[in-house]
């Protein structure tokens, strides 16, 4: 647990808490490990980071995205994230700003089986990638996600997931397809797969339309 004051730290042990925090903003691993030992905190546990990092974060010289990104990434108490979006300030604004769009690959195998990969940006040279095989009428066979990865921990166009060939493709088809897949999931009576709940805001809109028709 991170102590609620950094300086209380043995001098070694700051310093490597120090190199550790720098190393978030490009170690997608090190980034992950970040979200998932806060995620496992109490809430004095979770304050105590936060603690931490508003001693610490001024003398790095790395963006604060990097710091509060992947504890943002699991956080839900709203004075929490409040506290860090004040933290983050036009900083983080300007690190998001940059992200750039969804990146979406799709191959279609036999009997019509589609494997999908999404691509988002999360924040500096991090995103989710969601990686799916499915049937737009009849849902899915399965879906993983990597919530803190890095672009180029995405398979490439050309490769093969399932011995499907991806290729580059628009995302609103995709998304459209998705949509419908989730539907059928629904329709048999099943929930989606929690691997497309970080990606729920894509397909809400396309849900609802279908819906109403």
């Amino acid at each position: 647990m991170t102590p609620k004051s950094s300086r209380s730290l043995d001098p070694r042990m700051h310093s490597a808490w120090q190199s550790w925090l720098t190393s978030l903003a490009d170690d997608a691993a090190a980034a992950l490990g970040a979200a998932h030992a806060y995620a496992e905190l109490d809430d004095d546990g979770r304050d105590a980071w936060l603690d931490a990092l508003a001693e610490d974060a001024p003398r790095l010289e790395v963006p604060r995205v990097a710091l509060y990104g992947p504890l943002l990434a699991v956080e839900a108490d709203p004075a929490r994230r409040v506290r860090m979006g004040l933290a983050l300030g036009d900083q983080a604004r300007d690190a998001l700003m940059t992200s750039g769009r969804i990146r979406t690959l799709r191959g279609i195998g036999a009997g019509r089986i589609r494997v999908a990969v999404l691509v988002r940006p999360l924040y500096l040279k991090f995103v989710r990638i969601l990686t799916c095989r499915y049937s737009p009428d009849d849902g899915f066979s399965w879906a993983r996600h990597e919530p803190i990865a890095t672009e180029s921990d995405a398979p490439p166009e050309g490769s093969a997931i399932d011995g499907v060939t991806l290729e580059a493709t628009p995302s609103k088809p995709v998304i459209e397809e998705l949509a419908h897949a989730i539907l059928a999931q629904k329709r048999r009576g099943e929930d989606p797969p929690e691997a497309l709940y970080s990606f729920a805001d894509l397909f809400d809109a396309h849900v609802d339309s279908d819906c109403v028709e």
